[in-house]
């Protein structure tokens, strides 16, 4: 049983020259001979980061037949994969295509994760996603409460009696407002919630028809950070009191800082965080996601990341193999390993003097 009912979205093509390839078939066999296959992955909404992300990660472990290789200045992805990030409505959406076989990968908060792998929380009484299998943790998304700068709403319990939008029904983020508005005592009665994608949030913030957005998401998000552009805004923070209430009830959430100036004018700002998953299902080739986790973590992907992203410099990152609940995919978990293995010979070379080869990273490198 689904806890979506939206059919797929449009696909965004990491290359649109490939649209007239064939359809995905079953990944089978070795990475050894590069055929052409797709890889879809969902994101969110094109104003998102999931989306934006999404396709800068589908284009890094993209490389068509006939291609420079990597060491050469070509694709450092896998041979003969066309990845495609896919425009969705979310995690909640995400994990539904992905468990159909509609996705073979998919972009997802973790406390959702684990609720579906579990059938716990808003996934009591369906099946268990017992095969649901994490590739990394990619960077900490944060939860966004943004108003305009002349707003009277300071703290969250000023939301009480406002307009603030939720995101759409239904929607990951729709979950998260409820979810930690609830554990602070503020359940929907308490103010008028308006039921908005991020784009349409910020046009109805920025013309005043609304007081508030609720998002959760990598910063900067693009729809808030369109908004700091039109005119000044400010983030509500967490205090210590309710980033603790929150703790006891979401242990998934940690605190964070969204650093000063991420949307323009906008100063440090205490907030939560959760961790942005990629996942796919358990039965996926091991060789092939191997190789999908090896491009994702490759050099050049974090300065495609750097260039390709607004300010992706702010985007925290990692550590990739801590997934929490969610076991990693066997493919990935082999990944980590050599990679580790392979920088504790480093380290000990560097000791006694003798040069080694540097390893593709376990997590991307700093800006």
């Amino acid at each position: 049983m689904s806890i979506t009912s939206r059919p797929p979205r449009p696909i965004a093509l990491a290359f649109l020259l490939f649209l007239t390839y064939s359809p995905w078939p079953a990944w089978s066999g070795t990475l050894q001979t590069p055929e052409m296959h797709y890889f879809r992955i969902g994101t969110a909404t094109s104003s998102g980061t999931y989306f934006a992300v999404g396709g800068l990660i589908a284009n890094a472990i993209t490389s068509p037949p006939g291609g420079q290789p990597c060491e050469h200045g070509g694709s450092c992805g896998v041979p003969g994969l066309i990845a495609v990030a896919e425009a969705t409505t979310g995690g909640l959406e995400n994990l539904d295509l992905l468990r159909t076989g509609a996705l073979d990968a998919a972009m997802v908060q973790s406390n959702l994760a684990a609720s579906a792998r579990q059938a716990v929380g808003l996934y009591a009484g369906h099946p268990p996603f017992t095969n649901l299998r994490a590739i990394a943790t990619l960077y900490i998304e944060t939860v966004q409460i943004a108003v305009r700068d002349d707003s009277p709403i300071r703290t969250i319990p000023d939301v009480r009696g406002h307009s603030l939008s939720v995101g759409e029904k239904p929607s990951a983020i729709l979950v998260d407002a409820q979810t930690i508005l609830g554990s602070l005592h503020l359940p929907p009665t308490a103010y008028r919630p308006v039921y908005l994608r991020p784009g349409a949030s910020v046009d109805q913030l920025v013309d005043g028809s609304l007081d508030a957005m609720f998002i959760v998401g990598g910063a900067p998000f693009a729809a808030i950070d369109d908004a700091a552009r039109r005119l000044p805004i400010r983030l509500i923070p967490f205090s210590a009191e309710e980033a603790q209430t929150v703790h006891r009830s979401q242990p998934f959430f940690t605190d964070v800082t969204i650093p000063a100036d991420v949307y323009s004018g906008v100063p440090a700002t205490a907030t939560l965080g959760v961790g942005a998953l990629l996942t796919v299902r358990a039965d996926l080739d091991p060789d092939l996601v191997y190789g999908i986790t090896r491009a994702l973590w490759h050099p050049t992907t974090r300065r495609a990341l750097a260039e390709g992203f607004p300010r992706g410099r702010f985007l925290p990152l990692g550590p990739a193999h801590d997934t929490g609940s969610v076991p990693l995919h066997p493919g990935a978990a082999r990944y980590y390993q050599e990679a580790e293995a392979i920088a504790r010979q480093a380290d000990q070379a560097a000791g006694g003097g003798s040069p080694v080869p540097a390893p593709a990273p376990a997590t991307l490198p700093g800006p």
